[in-house]
Order: C-alpha cells, then structure tokens, then sequence
C-alpha cells in the first residue's frame, strides 16, 4: 500500500499510545548506505539554527572522509519548523535537523520523520539520562537523539541577599519569604521578572511540581494542561505579580535585561543555558550572582526542563545511517562539542545531554563569573533532579500558541491550553480521552 497521510492519520487515530507513525506503517524510505557510495563520500544535508553547528559540522567533514556535512543556517522556533514541515513535504528536506523537544510529538506525528530505533535507539539507552529518553522515545519508537538537557535552577544576587538577610531559599514558601523581605525592604526590587507569561518555563515549573500535560490511555490522548498541579504553580506566580513581588516586565525583552542589569530583580529562574547569558547581558554584574537548585514544593530536590534540543532525520532522507552516523558524533563525541564551543564568540553554557560530552563542555566555560561556582558541575547535579516521565503532547505549538496570547495570566494560560489542546487533538482526527 503506498504511504499516504491518510494511512498515517488512520494509523494514529487507531493507537496514540503507540504513535505509529509513518515509518512504522509504511517503512523508512532512506538509504542503508552510511559510508562512499562508487567511491565518492555521501553527502548529508545538515539544517539547524543552533549557534557553533556550522562549525561542528566542519569539523566532522575534517575528520571523517565516507560521510560529508553541508551545513545551511535556518530560523530558530515555529517559523525553522515550518519551512521543514514544507520542505519534507516538498520533497527536498534534508537528511539531519535539529529541533525542540516540545516539537516532536507534533512533527512526528504528522509523518515527517524517519524512525530511528534501529540506527539510535541502543544508543538513546545506553548514552542519554532517563528524563531525556521520555522526550524522544514514543509509543516504543525512538524519533530523535538527544543534544542538550535543560534543568531549570535559580540565579540570585549574592548581594541583595546579604543586604537584606534573606537565605537561599531551598522550598517555594522561603522564596515568597524572601521576595517580601527583600521588596519591603527596598521597593524598588522585586524577586524576579515574571511578567507575559513564557509557556515554556510555566510548562517546566508545572513539570517540577509533577504534573503531566499530556499522556495515552489505550487508543487516547490524555491532555491533562489544567491539572491541579499546573494550577497551583499558576496561582504562586499570579499571586506574586498581584502583590507586586515579581515584576509584570514582560521576559525576553530590553526592560527585563535592564532590570537584570541594573539590580532590580534578585533572581533570575532559568536554565542551565541561561548561565552563558550572563558575562553578555550583565557585564558589570560579575561576582555578584550565585547559582543554586531550584526552590521546591516539598523540600526534595528537584526540577523540570526549559527548552532544549535534539537531532532528527526528517522523512525523505535517502541517507539515513549516514545520518545517525553523523548524529552519533555530534550528540556523543567530546571533539563535537569542543568544536562547537570553540568558535562561538560568546559562552555557551548548554548542558549536553550525554554526560561523556560535559568535561569538553565544561573546560570551555569561564567560571569566574560566578566567583568560581563550577557552572557545569551545579548544572549536572540539577539534570539528576529532573522529575522523569514527562512527555509532550502532539499539539503543543498550537497550545504554545494560545498561551501566549493570555496576557501574562498564568491561571488562564492554563485554561486556555487545555481548551486548545482538547480541540486540537481532536480536529487532527485523533481520539481524545476526557
């Protein structure tokens, strides 16, 4: 039977829970080749909009000679999607991308990408942490390689803190405390800039908390967005703004660097890749900021991830093992990521998912920023904290989407995620388990 989105959709509507999508329907439809081809290298096409991946990929061209890289810059986000959503459907994809963690379920699930379980899928086990598995692993397929991890941690002005005698906080409750301390003491300073509304560092501290978005039951998509769990991380940092305790400047913006910049916040909650921002944005602020775990619920150690990164090989490829071949290296190899790093003009501090890569990483990164806190080494005990099993859902863009545009009401981003991404799943044809 030839390979139709009809036969995809059919195939998912009939099993969520076990995606099967059109590489295990209708069978891969790229080449075993992974070395010369009549004596001549193959050639893999290489799309990413990561910073150092054109530089990887030459330094992998240098040092292999069956297999060549050509690399070419695209957008980063929905718009980088939706070109390889066009270009696969067009034919001319090429034969290794990188995309988010968020996006996958989606991607895939509409058939534009080959099934790598055969070519990665003892290398996801063996190589890759179990709360990164559950992002590329679905339905008993594996569908990506992982590139970094992404723990959530806190950034705290050393400082303010010692101004004001607030502790490190270690639960959410002491966070508070601290916000008020500090705030009542100088009401120009609020605890940190929360304003907007990011889905994607809501969806992680909903992900600390133990929620989970999304899930299977049977042949059913599960969306579970406005859980009690995601709700009572909404309800915190709503209560915060209303009090004035955060600030309502809206993230990833000029007002939120000048604050940062400029002292008016006492903490920053980010990422491991938040880390290399800093010497950039906040020059004058070195040896001022700390880094610990992320305050939690219940006093235990853990967190949830915000953003990150993997490798896929879209649908079409006629290079498939040239191209696990190549995602092999890149995503294992401590040359990879020495590459990577040396040719960025600013620090990076991206916490690769493989813990092989983090030495190479990590020898790479100025410390001294942070008054010789060992960035990568905080950052790889967080990764262990990560809560394991979240997985995303296949309408998650969509519900980005409609979070974005609540206003910075994080109760209502959750409200509205869960009314999109009940409605979404549906109008994909798939069955929704209410």
């Amino acid at each position: 039977m030839p390979c139709t989105a009809r036969t995809s959709r059919l195939a998912l509507a009939a099993s969520a829970a076990s995606l099967a999508l059109l590489a295990t329907a209708c069978g891969g439809s790229g080449s075993d080749a992974s070395g010369p081809v009549d004596g001549k290298p193959v050639t893999l096409t290489f799309w990413s909009a990561t910073a150092g991946a054109k530089e990887t990929a030459d330094a992998f061209n240098k040092t292999h000679t069956g297999i060549k890289v050509k690399f070419s810059m695209v957008p980063a986000g929905p718009e980088g999607v939706t070109k390889l959503s066009n270009a696969v459907k067009g034919g001319n994809a090429p034969d290794v991308a990188t995309m988010d963690y968020s996006a996958l379920p989606e991607y895939a699930s509409e058939g534009n990408l080959e099934d790598l379980t055969p070519s990665s899928g003892d290398l996801v086990k063996k190589e890759f942490p179990e709360a990164v598995q559950s992002l590329v692993n679905l339905g008993g397929s594996t569908w990506a390689v992982p590139f970094d991890v992404t723990p959530i941690q806190l950034f705290y002005r050393k400082d303010l803190f010692e101004k004001h005698g607030v502790d490190v906080p270690t639960t959410w409750a002491e966070y508070r405390t601290a916000a008020e301390k500090i705030h009542t003491g100088d009401p120009g300073v609020t605890i940190t800039n929360f304003g907007g509304g990011d889905p994607a560092l809501l969806s992680g501290l909903a992900w600390q908390a133990g929620a989970r978005w999304y899930g299977t039951s049977g042949d059913a998509w599960k969306v579970n967005i406005d859980d009690a769990a995601s709700r009572k991380v909404a309800a915190y940092w709503d209560d915060l703004l209303a009090d004035g305790l955060a600030s309502k400047t809206p993230l990833w913006g000029e007002g939120e660097t000048k604050e940062r910049a400029t002292g008016k916040v006492a903490t920053i909650i980010g990422a491991a890749w938040s880390a290399g921002n800093f010497p950039v944005s906040y020059p004058d602020s070195k040896g001022k900021w700390g880094i610990a775990p992320l305050p939690t619920w219940d006093g235990k150690a853990s967190t949830g991830m915000y953003g990150g990164t993997s490798y896929i090989v879209p649908k079409g490829s006629e290079h498939a093992a040239a191209a696990a071949e190549f995602i092999e290296w890149v995503t294992t190899d401590p040359e990879a990521m020495t590459a990577r790093l040396s040719s960025l003009k600013t620090p990076s501090s991206a916490l690769p998912a493989n813990e092989g890569m983090r030495a190479a990483a990590a020898k790479e990164f100025d410390n001294s920023y942070f008054g010789d806190q060992d960035v990568y080494a905080l950052a790889g005990r967080a990764a262990g904290t990560i809560v394991p099993g979240w997985t995303w859902g296949p309408v998650q863009q969509q519900v980005t989407s409609v979070q974005m545009a609540a206003g910075g009401d994080h109760t209502k981003m959750l409200s509205s995620g869960q009314a999109k991404g009940e409605s979404a799943v549906t109008d994909r044809g798939l069955k929704l388990d209410k």
